[in-house]
């Protein structure tokens, strides 16, 4: 089988994430400590045992996300002797996830990663005043459809198709009554379901741009290093290789569609038949049967399915 290692992001997030790793691997527990050290917060305290909102809110979701998803990468490479280059095709990553698979890859160290992602959530939440933007998931339409309402729905705001998740499952963002104006749309086209999303800020999209500097000011500082295995960006739902074009990238994807569902298909259409998901719940293997069924997905995010996953490797 071709395989891809894949990341998820916002959303996937819970409290009590990570704490039977730490408890029952040294790995674990050297990668929520190295994180915990480089933020200068106990973050993995608020992961194992802290307060819901607290986790909720995206300066904290973020890093405490892709310290998940790294804790995992750290056991199967410690304790199954497993190298990335050799058991997988392709890394991906949604949305903040692209930072846990750059890490993963070895694009970036782990502490640069969480500095970088502390920084990113804390830009994204002060680009736009609470209360002014929105999202919403529009269910039963296909991103065309979606993008052309969002579209309409604009009137000289800002409302553009944000997320391509999968057949049918297209989030949209920007100003708040612009987004209600897509929903309402939307309803009237035949959509399934448009749900408001319970976020903090309208990610992916032009309200975001001053996050989008701010990341470019930090990025150009931060050391980055050729992938040991191929990235598919969000940004062009193709490989890249270059750390230069990745750093560009990083900076347009906190203002651009993040294209999942084109990402998945062209793993595919490159050979993947496999995709693992590492980190926290399994929202990535949902939306890849969505997309196509042909692919087989597992999540990896607890010790028994931790331990699967290296037996299955080695």
């Amino acid at each position: 089988m071709t395989r891809a290692f894949v990341f998820p992001g916002q959303g996937s997030q819970f409290i009590g994430m990570g704490k039977d790793l730490s408890e029952n691997f040294l790995e674990a527990r050297e990668i929520f400590q190295e994180v915990d050290d480089a933020l200068s917060q106990n973050l993995s305290a608020m992961m194992f045992s802290g307060d819901e909102a607290e986790l909720n809110v995206t300066q904290n979701t973020q890093p405490a996300l892709m310290a998940m998803s790294m804790a995992v990468v750290n056991i199967l490479k410690k304790q199954g002797n497993i190298n990335l280059q050799d058991s997988c095709a392709f890394v991906a990553g949604h949305s903040l996830g692209e930072y846990s698979a750059l890490t993963a890859a070895e694009v970036i160290s782990l502490p640069d990663s969480a500095r970088l992602l502390k920084l990113r959530g804390t830009s994204m939440q002060k680009a736009v005043p609470v209360g002014i933007g929105s999202m919403a998931a529009i269910i039963g339409l296909d991103f065309d459809a979606v993008e052309q309402i969002a579209k309409e729905a604009a009137q000289n705001q800002i409302c553009v198709a944000a997320n391509d998740n999968s057949d049918g499952q297209v989030v949209v963002s920007g100003h708040k009554e612009a987004v209600e104006r897509a929903v309402a749309i939307a309803n009237e086209r035949g959509a399934r379901k448009s749900v408001i999303l319970a976020v903090s800020a309208p990610f992916h999209c032009e309200l975001m741009s001053p996050a989008a500097d701010a990341m470019q000011e930090a990025l150009a500082t931060t050391n980055f290093n050729a992938p040991i295995v191929p990235l598919v960006a969000n940004v062009t739902a193709s490989q890249e290789n270059n750390p230069e074009t990745i750093k560009d990238l990083l900076v347009k994807q906190v203002t651009r569609t993040v294209r999942w569902r084109e990402s998945v298909l062209y793993m595919r259409d490159n050979g993947v038949d496999e995709m693992i998901e590492l980190g926290a719940g399994k929202v990535l293997c949902g939306l890849s049967r969505r997309i196509d069924r042909s692919i087989s997905c597992q999540n990896a995010g607890n010790p028994e399915q931790v331990e699967a996953l290296i037996a299955k490797l080695i």
